[in-house]
Formats: structure tokens, C-alpha cells, sequence
């Protein structure tokens, strides 16, 4: 904010005992004259004329105190010392002169020595109100609040119309936060003078200070009408006006506040806090180089310039030049140690570059400073989130909007909380909050649809990213969200320039992280939302691999220091820990439920962490009545678990999530096993050097593709894919009368083909593939699931677009798992997508239904072959779409063909490996116990080989590994 204006004390000539000479009467004119143009503001004018007296009489008072005076307001403070001292040699006792000599010195800081002049001044005239003034303004510059009231009260005891004292006593209420007693201070002074602009400007800074912007906006335009060249009214108009601008999103009245900061530099062209706050403004519009001169300018003018050492780090952050912000900050911190934003905005700086310990003590200090400061709450929120401490994070956060009720980003920072803890509706009004207090917060919008996505609100989700991408186009992570929701629900619109422009942002992040450069980050497409992009397998390597690294910077937030391992001894089983967010009713589960049971006890300890809550599902009962140890560690934080995992001691560390929703990285990147492997519900690698091994099969993992892992190969004899359907789903083995066709509104005597598929797994390309085959073959149908249901429209319209006639595609809803799996039993031929299923699959191969799946490059999109061959149909596994297509017809036209192969499915599903649980258990532990071995013997890491085929039991002795 600008300073008032000072005023001097003056004498008039009449005082000064001069003759009345006809040159002297005129020298007497002169200096009228000059009093008149100082009154007036024209002080350059007026110090011409004064300088021409001088000339003539360089010894008379008035005079020199006149000049003091002009040089006083036209900040050449030296010489205004100079020409006072000149008074004062030729008039010890003038009161006046000592008077504004303090002024200048309180001016340069020296506000001791000023208060020992005031004094004089005082002294010599006891009755000198101006001089009490000035006095009760230096009290309460050093905080000496009750001196300086006392002494105020005693200035307009003396002169009740000294609009000064009222307009000063006015500035000391406001700072007490007393801005009703403040107000009246400032109209008194209008009363007595209504054409005293510092009031008008003053009054004009309680309304702004209230929230009265409009008012003060008009009170500040007033003082500039009454003084056109008051700098500071001109300086603090721009500030109502910006602050205005910003809460009402009138980019108009910002423009205005740009305008009202250069004419005040105009007016006073070394004005530091207008370049200061001029750069502000720039800052805000995000013209960072012209905020950057104008803070630099700003310094220039004044060293001593805290704020602009503040803001201009904030500038340098925002350009992500972290060690250019840190001198700032601290030369803030130098030149006012109790800076409560300067110790916020170091904080920021000290996250960014990843001093977390140093981070957290600069926002402690900022909030000890200023015990109010919501901003340093909401960073502490921040980072205690980011170290997995929710429920102190939360604590902040709500500390922040006690504060500030209209904290927006507060609001904003708690829905990340809440979203992280899965309550989403928590989250959503939280998001909500905050852009009803801020229409134009687009991150708010973009996690409100990330809220919304999860929360299965598809449209509102399309809406929420659209409308954040609308205010603020340059978020990439949030036009992927959207991409990925589009494709999600077969919105293909646009799918090929979305996607061809969400890979040019991914290779300039890329590029950025190759570069080293600051801020480069993770890259805006996801690992898994990744494998439906159809990226090649280097593509995908290289995301994850940069969420890897992130999770292990998440990890620099803990103190927990490296895990040491102790030596297993000799005869104590091998402890195996499995890690999981779908412990309960999820494909995960289905497929594993049996597993963790099944472990030889004689030779595994086995224990299963859960990071999701207790569903009350049957499979997550059967898991954890039937694994010799279960914990739910849902409640805890990535170094807790890790703790938790190393006390336990466990060797053999399984991730089951890799990428997927409810994973926690960041506690294999702590390393708490010497052993970490990865499998599971994510297909592919985990691009990161803290996993070993990963579980494959020669399909999945063809000769020639290992440097697409970063981890070493455990290779499966048949398929790395487990399933539990020969012991859950036995009922698919027979007859099941009670599902029917025409239950789902298909008749008897159709063909039908069927993908259960979610569709977001469906490309426009396969689609296609799939409306020539109905076209081909007469009499068929295409039986899709409403998964998502928005997707049914979208692809019906999509099928007319092509020429099918309606109804050729059937919809059903998604149901209950054994029913699923027994209206499989009703599809004559299952078509796979690109991006394969697996549980899906499965589901559809024990029903006795044969498969169709075309191989691609990348794991994901090999996983059908995989199973087919577990089932010995190789047969049916396509090396490109032609033959896929070629293949759906043919099976429709030769029925004995499909018969062959549904007899092979069907006869085969009790003995072939695909739904051998237990035998694909025992080449497990083959493999756990070849690495174990390995490891205990000093050896790196290699790829190895399960193929161990009979039901026996091995044993440690003896074993050496087999190595590609």
C-alpha cells in the first residue's frame, strides 16, 4: 500500500521582523507567492521561487524553512536536512525547523533521531500541535502504541481542527484493527477540511481493508479529484482496483490498476512501492519479465524493500528458478526476520526442490509469525498429504478455512483428501465449495471431474474437465483425464486428434525429464490409461518408469532410513507378503481368492496386507479365513506399511496392483523386502529398479522383449495369469437352465458373438472389425455390456454411422459374478479386444465358450494368446486383424469347426493348466524358491524358469537356478 503524504511545518513571513522596504516587500511577495504554490502541490514551481529568495536573502528563516519544506515533498531528503540545519544556525529556537528536520530523518529511517528533534521542537514551543503530530507518528512507527495516542490526543487537544493529528490518529486505529473508531477519525478531518485528499485517501483504505472495495474505489478517485498529483491515492487506487478485478474476474479493472500505477510512477518516477506494486499486477496477469523490471526497479529505488524482495521470488519461482527465488526469500527474511510470507513462500520453494524437513520449518515460522495465516495452514495440509498424514492434513486445512472462511484453495486442498480417503462425496462438495467461491478456479473444476469419474458420474466428470480446460487450456494431466473419460465412454468424436495431441504434450515431458530440466514432471498420461492408447512398448516403459521415480520422491518426504534385511535361518520357512487394494469383491480376487491358501505351510509363511477396507464380500472372508496371516493396513501410510512389512520379515514382496487404482508405490520404492515381484491386475512393467522380478510366460513375454522390462523375468511354464474358477465356479460345468437367451433379449436361433469387455478397452478400429463381421455373417448379433452404460448410445450410433441395421448389437447390464459366468454359456464365439481381458476371459473360457484373440506387441495386448495356448487353443490366437476377422466369419459358416473347438474347451476345463490353481501355485513357489536361493547366495538377479509340472513339493537343498 502507498504512504500518506508528510507534511512540513511552515512560518509565515509576517513573523519574521523584516523591513518594510520596497525590496523587501517584495521578497516577502515572493515568498507568499511560494507558500501558495507548496499549498497547492506545485512544489517544483514554487521551489524556483524560493531558490530566487535565496538568491537575494540567504539568510531569511522563512525562507530556508520553505525550501526545507519543497525538498521534503520532493523526496530530495538531503537537502531538506540541509536547508532546516540552515534555519536552525540562523535561529536556534525555531521550532518549526527542528520540527521538519525529524520529518526528514523519520523519512530515512532514523526514527530515534527524529523523536529527539520532535522533542526539541516541543521544548522550545510547548503549545506545537504539528510537532506532537509528529511525534505521536514516530511512536507508533516503533510500536509504541499507547505514546503515540496519548501524544496524538495531545496535538488536537491543542488544535482540535489539526486534520494532520485526526487523519494520523486515524492510520494508528486501522492498524489496530479498530476500523470503526479509524473511519470517524478520517471524516472529522473532512468535516474540518473537506478538501483534504490524504483523508479521503486514508478513509478509502478502512473501506478496502473491510471489503468495501467500491467505495473505496471512489472515495480513493475523490482525493485524486481534489489532488490530481497525490501519487499514493493514484498507487492505492490500483491496488482496490486489482483486488477487484481478481474477486470479480473483470480483467478490465486490472488493466485499470496498470494504468493507476504508472501514472503515480509518473507523478513520482522513484515511487518504489508503485513499481512494486505494479509488478504485482503483472505477476497476476502472468507477464512475469515485466514483473521481474518492475520489482528489479523497484529494489533499485529502495534496498531496504522487503515485499519486492518477496514478490520478485515468487516471480523467479514461478519461472522454476528455485535458487533465484531462494536469495530473494532470504534476503526478505535479512532485511525483516519476522517476514510471515517470506518464511510461506521460502517454504514453497524449499517443497519444490524437495528439502521437506526445511520446507515445513519455514511454514511452522510463518504460522508462529502470523498465528492467523491460512495460507501457511493450507501449505503445512499440503505436504503433511503428500507424506500420507491425511488426518493432520485435514486438521490444516480446516485450521486454514477457520481462518478464512473464503480460502477457496483450502476448500480445493481438502477435496484432495477427501478423494485420496475415497470419500467422494465429501470430496465433491469440497470442490464444489471452492468454485462457488471462485468461478474461474479451474483446478477445482478439473478435481471435481476426477471426483466425479470416480464416482461413476461420467457426463458430469466430461463436463467438469471440459469447463477447466475451458478457463485454463494449459493443464495437460487434465485434458488426459478427459481424453481417457472420452475413450471410457466411447465418445470417439474427436478421439484421433486428441489422442495425437495428448502425445505431443507426452513427448515434451518427455523431452523435459530427459533434459533435466526444472519442474519436468510426471508425464500427463497415466501408466494404465497408457495401455489403451495403443503406445509401443518403449512408450510405455518410459511412463512408468517416470511414475516410478515419483513415487520414490514421494518417498523423500519420510524420514525412514534405508531397511536392513537379517539372515533367514537355516530351516525357517520363507515369509511371502502379498500386497493388495482388491482384497474383496474385484476381478483381483476372483482370480486369486484360493491362492494364498494354497502355499506349501511347511515351507511359506504367508501374509496378505490389505490396503482397502473390509467389504464384507465372500471372497474377502474366504481370503482371510484361509491365509495364515491377514492385516488390514487400510488405515496406514506408505512408512508405516513399510515398517510394518520389514518388522514382519518379509523376504518375498508381491505387488498386485502395479498401476492401478488404489496402488501404493511408494512402499516398494522403500524397499522393506529384499525381494519385491511384481503381478497381478496391471499388464506390464513397472519401469522402476526397486522390483526385481515380474511374473510372465513366454506369450506375454516373447524372446526378444526383455528390454522392455526393467525387471528380471520369472517366467511362468504355461500361463502367468492365475485363476480360481475350478474351485469357485464349478456350477459352469454343467447344464445351467435357469439363464436364457431371451432373459437378455436374444432369440434361440442367432449367432451370437460377445465381448464383456469394459469398453473402454473397444477402439473405433476393432469396433468396425466387428460391424463387418455381423454384416458377413446373416443371422448374428453382437452381445455387449452397458460398461459404462453412457457407452450404449455412443456405439449403437457409432454401428448406424457404418450402415447396421438396428438391432444387430444387444445390450445388458452388468450382473452378479454367477451369472455372469453362466450366460457365457449362451455367446457362440467370445471376440477379444485389442487391449485384452483377463478375468473376462477366463470367465468366458471356463464357461465352456471359445475365444478369439489377436496378439499385439505390448504384454497387454498378448494376454489372450496367453490363455488360449493354457487351454490348447492356439488355434484360435490371430497375428493380425485380417486373420481375426477372416477367423470370426469362418467359425460362424463352419459349425463343426466352432464344435471341435467348444468340445476341446469343454472336455479340457478340469486337467488343462489354464484352471490348475494348485499346479500353478507349485511352479510359483518354484520360482520364489530359485530367487530366495539366488539371493541367499550372493547372486544377482536373473530371469527364471518355473517348470516344475508334477504336484511335488521341493525343496530348498539342492536347487540351482536356470537362467536365460
Amino acid at each position: 500500500m502507498g504512504t500518506k503524504k508528510k507534511g512540513a511545518s511552515r512560518r509565515s513571513a509576517s513573523g519574521a521582523g523584516l523591513d518594510h522596504t520596497e525590496a523587501e516587500s517584495q521578497i516577502t511577495g515572493m515568498v507568499g507567492q511560494a507558500q501558495k504554490l507548496y499549498n497547492g502541490g506545485n512544489y517544483k514551481d514554487a521551489l524556483s521561487m524560493c531558490e530566487a529568495v535565496y538568491m537575494a536573502d540567504a539568510y531569511r528563516v522563512d525562507n530556508l524553512l520553505l525550501i526545507g519544506a519543497l525538498h521534503f515533498q520532493l523526496r530530495n531528503l538531503s537537502e531538506s536536512i540541509f536547508y532546516n540545519q540552515q534555519c536552525i544556525r540562523v535561529d536556534p529556537n525555531f521550532a518549526e525547523a527542528y520540527s521538519n528536520l525529524g520529518n526528514a530523518l523519520k523519512e530515512l529511517g532514523d526514527i530515534k533521531g527524529a523523536i529527539q528533534f520532535y522533542l526539541k521542537a516541543i521544548k522550545i514551543k510547548p503549545r506545537f500541535p504539528d510537532a506532537y503530530n509528529n511525534l505521536a507518528s514516530s511512536h507508533m512507527q516503533l510500536g509504541n502504541t499507547e505514546d503515540a495516542i496519548q501524544t496524538f490526543e495531545m496535538a488536537l487537544t491543542l488544535n482540535p481542527r489539526l486534520v494532520d493529528a485526526h487523519s494520523n490518529l486515524g492510520n494508528l486505529l486501522k492498524a489496530q484493527g479498530r476500523l470503526e473508531e479509524a473511519k470517524k477519525s478520517y471524516l472529522e478531518a473532512i468535516r474540518i477540511r473537506p478538501d483534504f485528499a490524504i483523508a479521503w485517501s486514508n478513509l478509502a483504505g478502512v473501506f478496502n481493508t473491510m471489503g468495501e472495495r467500491q467505495t473505496a474505489i471512489e472515495y480513493y478517485k475523490e482525493a485524486i479529484r481534489l489532488c490530481p498529483e497525490f501519487a499514493d491515492a493514484h498507487s492505492n487506487l490500483g491496488n482496490a482496483l486489482k483486488e477487484e478485478g481478481q474477486a470479480s474476474g473483470g480483467k478490465e479493472l486490472v488493466e485499470e490498476a496498470v494504468k493507476e500505477y504508472k501514472e503515480a510512477i509518473r507523478l513520482r518516477p522513484d515511487f518504489a512501492i508503485a513499481h512494486g506494486n505494479l509488478g504485482s499486477c503483472y505477476y497476476d496477469q502472468g507477464k512475469l519479465n515485466l514483473a521481474i523490471k518492475s520489482f528489479k526497479h523497484a529494489i533499485q529505488l529502495e534496498p531496504n524493500f522487503p515485499d519486492a524482495y518477496n514478490n520478485l521470488g515468487n516471480t523467479n519461482r514461478e519461472l522454476n528458478r528455485l535458487e533465484e527465488a531462494i536469495n530473494c526469500y532470504r534476503t526478505t527474511l535479512r532485511l525483516k526476520p519476522d517476514h510471515p510470507h517470506a518464511y510461506n513462500n521460502l517454504g514453497n520453494a524449499m517443497k519444490d526442490k524437495g528439502l521437506i524437513k526445511e520446507a515445513i520449518h519455514c511454514y511452522v515460522t510463518a504460522a508462529r509469525l502470523m498465528p492467523r495465516f491460512a495460507a501457511a495452514h493450507s501449505n503445512l495440509g499440503s505436504i503433511l498429504k503428500e507424506q500420507g498424514k491425511l488426518d493432520q492434513s485435514l486438521a490444516h486445512y480446516q485450521e486454514a478455512i477457520n481462518i478464512d472462511p473464503m480460502f477457496a484453495d483450502a476448500y480445493a486442498n481438502m477435496g484432495n483428501v477427501y478423494k485420496d480417503m475415497y470419500q467422494l462425496t465429501k470430496a465433491i462438495q469440497c470442490y464444489s465449495a471452492a468454485i462457488k467461491m471462485k468461478p474461474d478456479f479451474a483446478e477445482a473444476y478439473a478435481n471435481l471431474g476426477s471426483a466425479y469419474r470416480d464416482a461413476g458420474q461420467l457426463v458430469d466428470s466430461i463436463t467438469c474437465y471440459r469447463k477447466a480446460l475451458q478457463l485454463n487450456p494449459s493443464m495437460p494431466e487434465t485434458f488426459a483425464n478427459l481424453v481417457h473419460v472420452l475413450c471410457y465412454t466411447c465418445d470417439w468424436s474427436d478421439r484421433n486428434v486428441n489422442l495425437q495431441k495428448l502425445l505431443d504434450m507426452y513427448e515434451k515431458q518427455v523431452a523435459a525429464d530427459s533434459d533435466g530440466l526444472e519442474g519436468a514432471s510426471v508425464p500427463c498420461i497415466q501408466p494404465f490409461h497408457a495401455l489403451t492408447y495403443n503406445l509401443d512398448p518403449k512408450k510405455l516403459l518410459r511412463v512408468a518408469s517416470m511414475y516410478a521415480d515419483r513415487a520414490r520422491q514421494n518417498v523423500s518426504l519420510l524420514e525412514i532410513p534405508a531397511f536392513r534385511f537379517r539372515h533367514r535361518g537355516n530351516g525357517s520357512r520363507i515369509k511371502i507378503g502379498y500386497v493388495s487394494s482388491d482384497f474383496g469383491n474385484h476381478p483381483v480376487s476372483h482370480l486369486m481368492q484360493s491362492v494364498f491358501g494354497m502355499h506349501n505351510k511347511e515351507q511359506f509363511e504367508v501374509f496378505c496386507y490389505a490396503l482397502n477396507g473390509d467389504d464384507q464380500s465372500s471372497w474377502r472372508a474366504k481370503i482371510q479365513s484361509e491365509v495364515e496371516h491377514f492385516k488390514d493396513i487400510s488405515s496406514l501410510q506408505a512408512g508405516d506399511i513399510a515398517t510394518l512389512i520389514h518388522s514382519d520379515g518379509i523376504q518375498v514382496l508381491f505387488n498386485l496392483n502395479g498401476y492401478t487404482k488404489g496402488a501404493k508405490n511408494e512402499v516398494f520404492s522403500l524397499q522393506p523386502a529384499p525381494i519385491q515381484i511384481g503381478m497381478g491386475s496391471y499388464m506390464g512393467t513397472s519401469g522402476s529398479d526397486y522390483m526385481q522380478y515380474m511374473i510372465v510366460d513366454d506369450v506375454v513375454a516373447p524372446k526378444g522383449q526383455e528390454d522392455n522390462f526393467t525387471e528380471n523375468l520369472v517366467f511362468m511354464p504355461s500361463t502367468f495369469n492365475v485363476n480360481d474358477h475350478k474351485q469357485s465356479a464349478r456350477y459352469a460345468l454343467k447344464e445351467c437352465p435357469d439363464v436364457r437367451r431371451e432373459m437378455y433379449g436374444i432369440s434361440d436361433d442367432k449367432f451370437v458373438y460377445a465381448c464383456f469387455n469394459q469398453t473402454y478397452k473397444m477402439t473405433p478400429e476393432v469396433f468396425k472389425i466387428w460391424v463387418d463381421v455381423l454384416k458377413e455373417v446373416d443371422n448374428s448379433v453382437l452381445w455387449l455390456l452397458r460398461f459404462p452404460p453412457v457407452s450404449e448410445h455412443r456405439l449403437l450410433d457409432e454401428a448406424s454411422k457404418m450402415g447396421l441395421e438396428p438391432g444387430r448389437i444387444v445390450f445388458s447390464d452388468v450382473v452378479p459374478k454367477e451369472e455372469h459366468i453362466k450366460r457365457c454359456k449362451l455367446v457362440d464365439l467370445f471376440l477379444d479386444t485389442e487391449f485384452c481381458g483377463v478375468t473376462t476371459s477366463c470367465d468366458i473360457l471356463w464357461s465352456g465358450t471359445p475365444m478369439i484373440s489377436k496378439v499385439g506387441e505390448a504384454m497387454h495386448q498378448r494376454v489372450g494368446g496367453s490363455l488360449l495356448k493354457a487351454c490348447g487353443l492356439d488355434d484360435l490366437v490371430c497375428e493380425t486383424w485380417d486373420d481375426y476377422k477372416a477367423l470370426a466369419v469362418k467359425l460362424a459358416m463352419d459349425t463343426e469347426m466352432l464344435l471341435e473347438y467348444i468340445k476341446m474347451l469343454d472336455g479340457g476345463r478340469e486337467t488343462n493348466d489354464l484352471f490348475d490353481t494348485q499346479k500353478w501355485v507349485y511352479n510359483l513357489e518354484h520360482g520364489i524358491l530359485q530367487i530366495v536361493h539366488q539371493h541367499e547366495k550372493g547372486h544377482h538377479p536373473k530371469d527364471v524358469h518355473c517348470d516344475f509340472q508334477k504336484p511335488r513339493r521341493p525343496s530348498l537343498s539342492g536347487l540351482v537356478a536356470t537362467s536365460k
